[in-house]
């Protein structure tokens, strides 16, 4: 919150100057609001019972599934209103006061009805069939990744969701030979859905020559960059960073990482780094000590996806992984 009040002034007369009357600390109150929800959120469902999950999985899975299809649809005809286009992908529901990107509904869905599906065969003793386990997973996670990946261009959340499922798998027990096809399949999935879209190659390309700064993608990441190496040891110390101010895109989203670097150096993103490491090995345990199978499987839903979030979007930061749209949980 802090670190947003200190960069929003920038962001804030940026916005003014189209036209907005926004006031200086108007990311910070969003940030706060955000907060305020989340937590009555988690306190809702604190409330609600474990077997509600188990119960409407599929029923919520297949909302997602209906949401995407109908804004993919719509977004045929419309461009602007209730359906918008940013970027030339429709991803977002215009509600007004606030957006909704049913991709979200569709991974929590999928989340859901692999843990329930999953909880179900460990129980079985089926786990490692390929029938009865493997091949409806993927079918799911196919018709997930058509309606994400190729109707919406949304490679991020794609990865987030193969992040999610591939931690469940991997954690129910699935033999080495099922996790190493498992492995090759998404790789394979991977290619092909990049060679097939020029801005993906692009992407790639970037990635591989990171000096090239004829594009916006490695300009992005050569701002990371210097903003993550002017941090220094120490950091430069709140209000004192300079690449959130016009230079560096996203900077109050994808790259807060970045400006965390700048502010408060290498020290500082190490604390970060290890407080989304203690938290994900805390789940660990509490994933090892739940006695119901399919409760082990929404907690293994939950570690991969916070994980694939914080790795995806560190990597992406440091030059690790190509540039994706994943934002940071938390912080973002």
């Amino acid at each position: 919150l802090v670190v947003l009040f200190a960069i929003s002034p920038y962001q804030v007369e940026r916005i003014n100057l189209d036209g907005g009357q926004l006031d200086q600390a108007h990311f910070m109150q969003r940030q706060l609001m955000y907060l305020a929800a989340g937590i009555v959120a988690f306190g809702a469902a604190s409330t609600i019972p474990l077997d509600f999950w188990k119960k409407h999985a599929s029923k919520l899975l297949l909302l997602g599934i209906g949401s995407c299809v109908l804004l993919s649809f719509l977004g045929l005809f419309i461009k602007q209103g209730i359906v918008y286009e940013s970027g030339g992908a429709v991803r977002w529901f215009n509600l007004g006061v606030a957006s909704f990107q049913p991709a979200e509904l569709l991974k929590f869905g999928v989340l859901l009805f692999t843990a329930t599906f999953l909880g179900r065969r460990i129980a079985q003793g089926k786990v490692n069939s390929l029938h009865d386990t493997l091949i409806p997973i993927a079918v799911v996670v196919g018709i997930a990744s058509l309606l994400i990946i190729v109707f919406q261009k949304d490679m991020g959340t794609g990865i987030t969701m193969f992040g999610t499922v591939a931690t469940m798998l991997f954690l129910s027990g699935l033999n080495k030979r099922y996790i190493t096809t498992v492995i090759g399949a998404v790789v394979a999935a991977g290619v092909l859905l990049i060679i097939t879209s020029p801005h993906r190659i692009a992407r790639v390309l970037t990635f591989l020559n990171p000096t090239d700064n004829t594009d916006a993608a490695s300009y992005h990441i050569g701002q990371a960059a210097i903003a993550i190496g002017s941090g220094g040891f120490n950091g430069k110390g709140l209000g004192e960073a300079v690449q959130a101010f016009g230079y560096l895109p996203e900077a109050l989203n994808d790259s807060i990482f970045a400006v965390l670097g700048e502010t408060f150096g290498f020290i500082g993103l190490v604390v970060i780094m290890s407080i989304f490491v203690a938290m994900l090995v805390r789940l660990l345990k509490i994933n090892e000590r739940l006695p119901d199978p399919t409760l082990r499987m929404m907690s293994a839903g939950i570690i991969g996806l916070i994980m694939t979030h914080f790795l995806v979007n560190i990597g992406a930061m440091t030059g690790i992984f190509p540039l994706t749209g994943v934002t940071l949980p938390f912080l973002s």
